[in-house]
C-alpha cells in the first residue's frame, strides 16, 4: 500500500514540485496545506504517514505546526523543508521532533531518500 503524505508549503509551485516527485515514486499525496494552521487541521483529519513541512509560512510557521502535530501525535513523522540560510530554524525543528530536512530547490533523489529513511 502506498504511504500517505501531506504536503505543507505556502507556495503552490513548491507543493506541485514535491507532489510530482512523490507521485512518480509511488507515494500517495492525500492532502496539501498552505500554512501551519491548515497543516495541523489536515493532519488530524487525514492521519498521513508522513508530512513535508515548509519552515517559513504566514499565519503559523512550520516549527510551531510541527510542535502542535507532535503534541497531538507523538509518533508523527515530519520532514522539514527549508531554504538555504535557515540553519537555526532547522535545528529548532529537529529538536522539536522533525525526522529530517530537505533543502530547496528540491533534488528528487534527496527528497525520496529522506522520505524512505523516515518511513523505515
Amino acid at each position: 500500500m502506498a504511504h500517505k503524505i501531506l504536503i505543507v508549503d505556502d507556495a503552490a509551485f513548491m507543493r506541485m514540485m514535491i507532489k510530482d516527485i512523490l507521485t512518480k515514486n509511488d507515494f500517495e499525496v492525500v492532502g496539501e496545506a498552505v500554512d501551519g494552521n491548515q497543516a495541523v487541521e489536515k493532519y488530524k483529519e487525514l492521519q498521513p504517514d508522513l508530512v513535508t513541512m515548509d519552515i517559513t509560512m504566514p499565519e503559523k510557521d512550520g516549527v510551531t505546526a510541527l510542535k502542535e502535530i507532535r503534541s497531538y501525535d507523538s509518533d508523527a513523522k515530519v520532514i522539514m523543508c527549508s531554504a538555504m540560510g535557515q540553519q537555526a530554524m532547522v535545528i529548532e525543528a529537529i529538536q522539536a521532533g522533525a525526522k529530517d530536512f530537505i533543502v530547496k530547490p528540491f533534488q528528487a533523489e534527496r527528497v525520496i531518500e529522506a522520505i524512505k529513511k523516515t518511513l523505515e
